[in-house]
């Protein structure tokens, strides 16, 4: 069975990046994420138009900031009132799920994208993906980094420039690097 580089991306199976297929459509997405950064804010609104229509799904009052960096878009799911500051950037291999009034300061950065650790396995662009979900109601502080395979429960705070590495409970406070807890509830 001859199964596509996207099925295996999607399937969380190890994949090559430099699929033709893999690659049109970052093309979309760079095209999509050009308009969105390049339009005139009033002519932008919340989000731009092939922008918006090339995202998953997108909540009511769902908002990002110029500029902005995504891999693919199809993956990117925005609750209603997601706010993503200035610089954001969303390399979603993977499903990425941003729940209800979550803010993301600027400079967030969400790396589901995971590299192959041979060297020639990162030559020939062997990649595993990894999806990320945030709760609803959360706060990631501006510059903070969120590795694949992370998931941030509802209410939590992640300090600004924190790298999780690790799944954040629901309403607790993580900063540093690696993201450690400095508070619950």
């Amino acid at each position: 069975m001859n199964t596509s580089e996207r099925t295996k991306m999607a399937a969380g199976e190890w994949y090559t990046c430099l699929d033709p297929e893999l690659e049109a459509l970052r093309v979309m997405a760079r095209d999509a994420v050009f308009e969105h950064n390049s339009l005139p804010p009033r002519q932008r609104g919340d989000i731009g138009p092939a922008l918006k229509s090339l995202l998953g799904v997108v909540g009511p009052g769902a908002r990002i900031e110029a500029p902005f960096h995504c891999a693919y878009g199809f993956n990117i799911v925005l609750g209603d009132g997601v706010f993503l500051n200035a610089g954001c950037t969303i390399l979603d291999t993977a499903p990425v799920r941003i729940g209800k009034g979550t803010l993301l300061g600027p400079n967030v950065q969400i790396y589901c994208a995971e590299h192959h650790k041979e060297a020639a396995g990162r030559q020939a662009g062997l990649e595993i993906a990894k999806p990320v979900e945030i709760g609803d109601n959360a706060w990631i502080g501006g510059s903070a980094i969120i590795l694949g395979g992370i998931s941030i429960g509802d209410g939590a705070i992640v300090g600004a420039g924190a790298v999780v590495t690790r799944d954040v409970p629901p309403n607790t406070t993580v900063v540093g690097n690696p993201a450690q807890s400095v508070r619950r509830g």
